[in-house]
């Protein structure tokens, strides 16, 4: 194989993807602080507000596409609860769902005040089964029917009933992923007419933090707003000044880590040195 050739073609689609990353982010026009900042809080009061709509049945589908541990889960948990508190018509499902299950789930909260979040369960679009089944119930026709026409029986287990072959879905659906849809589909992926499916069928918003300085700007937000309330001020001013001045080094840029820090700065008053070990690569 000529020297300098990828032997892989999961490589190749990976190098791609970075390139075409590297690309966006370059051509990007260039953002003050202030305007990043702006863009990214907009975008979050959007999401609210699209969680609110979600809750009161004016939306049927949302899609929330954003990086890992940045505050997407939050901000819809956050309005959810304050809507069901005892979380009896909604449900968050995170991880691996089989078809079977989906259309249990989607029986049991058929009705129009209850809401499905999956949140980061994005196994359930490599699945042709289930992804027929949630395109049949983001769809916009005023009727949405779900089929399961196989010869086994399902039964909901919380309520005892047998699932019928055939039944209305008056409920809501949001789904929290960490995919960037608009690029998968830009990019011919494979799963890109099933994802472009979904998107026409939902209100999508994507949270639009593509680059290390958007992540850092929007660790800012959520300290500014009371995360880390539990330090000082002085200690808060500590913590993300490691962050500014680590950023290219630390494990992870996301609020996760954020908290990580703010705990090892309540610990020890060495604490830098300790989250250079265990924080840092």
């Amino acid at each position: 194989m000529p020297k300098g050739i990828p032997n892989s073609g999961s490589r190749v689609r990976r190098d791609d993807a970075m390139a075409a990353l590297k690309f966006v982010s370059d051509a990007r026009p260039k953002e003050t602080d202030a305007e990043i900042d702006l863009r990214i809080s907009e975008r979050f009061e959007i999401l609210d507000t699209l969680t609110e709509a979600c809750v009161v049945g004016n939306a049927r589908a949302l899609i929330v596409s954003g990086p890992a541990g940045l505050g997407k889960s939050f901000t819809v948990e956050k309005r959810l609860s304050q809507w069901d508190p005892e979380g009896a018509n909604h449900v968050i499902v995170k991880g691996y769902v089989r078809a079977t299950g989906l259309v249990k789930l989607l029986y049991h909260y058929r009705h129009d005040n209850n809401v499905i979040v999956f949140d980061d369960a994005d196994a359930i679009f490599f699945d042709d089964v289930s992804l027929n089944l949630l395109k049949a119930v983001c769809d916009t026709t005023e009727r949405r029917s779900v089929s399961w026409m196989s010869e086994g029986k399902l039964i909901d287990e919380e309520s005892a009933e047998l699932v019928p072959r055939t039944f209305d879905f008056d409920g809501t659906i949001i789904f929290i992923s960490n995919y960037d849809f608009d690029a998968m589909i830009d990019r011919g992926h494979r799963l890109a007419p099933h994802l472009q499916a979904m998107v026409s069928r939902s209100h999508y918003i994507d949270l639009a933090m593509k680059t290390r300085r958007d992540y850092l700007i929007r660790i800012k937000q959520v300290i500014a707003q009371g995360m880390l309330s539990d330090l000082t001020e002085l200690q808060r001013a500590q913590v993300m000044r490691f962050i500014d001045k680590n950023s290219d080094n630390l494990r992870e840029l996301s609020l996760r880590m954020a908290l990580k820090l703010g705990s090892l700065c309540k610990q020890s008053d060495n604490w830098e040195r300790l989250a250079r070990v265990t924080c840092c690569k």
